[in-house]
């Protein structure tokens, strides 16, 4: 038992530090081939966008909607991604305890 306790709490520590390398962590996506750029962090908040002012047309707001959704979209979707590679093998370890229902 106090083996399982020991692999628990070390997974624990591996699972917080694995948490904040994803805080400090950024990823960036792109659209209209880089006319608008946003940069999330990897527990997915928001910390930039930029738009080039080329994109920026008073009579087309719509299209620059779209490229800022298609942006953000596309830099989470490469948070979740991180999240993923870098949790995935703490929290796929926790079947290895041999705990119930895990």
């Amino acid at each position: 038992m106090q083996q399982i306790l020991q692999q628990a709490q070390k997974m624990q520590e591996q699972l917080m530090s694995a948490q904040e390398e994803l805080a400090n962590a950024e990823t960036t996506g792109s659209a209209g081939g880089g006319l608008v750029t946003a940069v999330v962090s990897g527990s997915g908040e928001l910390k930039s966008l930029t738009i080039d002012p080329k994109v920026v047309d008073p009579e087309d707001t719509e299209t620059l909607a779209d490229l800022v959704v298609a942006a953000v979209r596309d830099a989470s979707s490469s948070a979740q991604k991180l999240a993923a590679e870098r949790m995935g093998g703490l929290t796929g370890g926790l079947g290895g305890l041999g705990l119930p229902g895990m």
